[in-house]
């Protein structure tokens, strides 16, 4: 028995390791077919028959992304927004979870309700209204009017308000006593604790501000103040769709968050499971 174990064991393992190999050749194959379209003519794209790598390799295609399109601006639009929206979304997610964390006020636990019930609240549900809210107060087609909508996210909130909870009542009680204020107390003990976590929304924060499309798309009219996921739409033109075209600057658009991801992997994983910890 003690000699059947071993077997048994690694055959289990063996199994799930070719299970997670074919879902990683699955999901990764349409990124591949992506790439390699991109660098096939536009007679070959739209072939009946699939060709796993094109017959006539050529980069036409990223050279009419980068030099008849406007994706510099789409670029710089994409980097203002992600980062104004990074930065208040995590500003603005530490100070409510610290208050409702540590601070004791009226409506505070109604207020924590509250933010616990919009998860049952679509984000799509509320895009009318803010619509009708940021052409009132004549924002669309401004930075402004694309950061300030994105700015809800109670889970950043909460996973803030579970750690704030987690530090020893100690050091907040000794910081008092030394006469600091909340802020120094939120800055100076409190954030110093939580770095990593910060750290770790903050990068998935950004991917998510960067690779949002509905809402950018709506706001947003002018082509030079398109973010990049709305600019890449605009590869085409009255004569038809220009697949491999499209598929370029798909690839141009993604490969920052590729990066991104590849350089903060550890981060960007801390982070989704911490999401799904607290939406399970």
């Amino acid at each position: 028995m003690n000699l059947a174990s071993p077997h048994r064991f690694n055959a289990i393992g063996f199994a799930i390791t070719l299970v997670t190999v074919i879902c990683a050749v699955l999901w990764a194959f349409p990124i591949y077919w992506g790439i390699v379209s991109s660098l096939k003519p536009d007679d070959e794209v739209v072939r009946a028959y699939i060709e796993l790598w094109p017959d006539n390799l050529t980069f036409e295609h990223y050279v009419f992304a980068l030099t008849q399109t406007q994706i510099g601006y789409w670029y710089m639009n994409s980097i203002a927004t992600a980062i104004g929206v990074t930065v208040l979304t995590v500003g603005t997610s530490v100070f409510a979870g610290y208050a409702i964390s540590q601070l004791r006020f009226p409506l505070r636990r109604p207020l924590w309700w509250l933010i616990l019930a919009s998860f049952m609240v679509p984000t799509q549900v509320l895009i009318i209204n803010h619509f009708v809210l940021m052409a009132n107060m004549g924002l669309l087609n401004s930075w402004a009017g694309i950061i300030l909508p994105q700015l809800i996210h109670p889970v950043i909130i909460i996973v803030y308000k579970q750690f704030f909870d987690q530090v020893p009542t100690d050091f907040r009680e000794a910081a008092i006593m030394d006469n600091a204020s909340e802020w120094r107390i939120l800055f100076k003990v409190y954030i110093p604790m939580n770095w990593g976590v910060t750290a770790a929304l903050s990068i998935v924060t950004f991917i998510w501000a960067w690779n949002a499309f509905l809402w950018p798309f709506l706001a947003v009219t002018r082509t030079d103040m398109m973010t990049i996921t709305v600019g890449i739409t605009q590869t085409n033109d009255s004569f038809g769709v220009y697949y491999a075209s499209e598929l370029a600057a798909a690839v141009l658009a993604g490969f920052p968050v590729a990066l991104a991801y590849l350089l903060f992997q550890r981060r960007v994983t801390e982070a989704i499971t911490l999401s799904a910890g607290i939406k399970g």
